[in-house]
């Protein structure tokens, strides 16, 4: 059974930076295209960034230069590292892969 837990999410001040990871059990997350997702209160959920098995990243505009979405070579888990973080960025955070969807870590950017 595929099971995708995320972590890494907290209350930081705008301009800190967070590391959100994604592990994975049933699944090998490098050998499949993995998404980090993120919904507002409010709004609707969307992509952020995007990691294929080769490796190739994607990123919505509102996050390039500053997220980075990244595989471990050594372990069945995915990153986000998230730097120069801003109130707009506060949402609950998602991975997805193989049809799958994390719970969810809520990101907060508060001063």
């Amino acid at each position: 059974q595929v099971q995708l837990v995320e972590s890494g999410g907290g209350l930081v001040q705008p301009g800190e930076s967070l590391k959100l990871s994604c592990a994975a059990s049933g699944i090998t997350l490098r050998a499949n295209t993995v998404g980090w997702y993120r919904q507002a209160a409010g709004s609707e959920r969307e992509l952020v960034a995007s990691i294929t098995a080769g490796g190739a990243t994607d990123y919505a505009d509102s996050v390039k230069g500053r997220f980075s979405v990244s595989k471990d070579r050594h372990k069945n888990v995915v990153y986000l590292q998230m730097n120069s973080l801003q109130p707009e960025d506060t949402a609950i955070y998602y991975c997805f892969s193989f049809r799958k969807w994390g719970q969810g870590t809520q990101v907060t950017v508060s001063s």
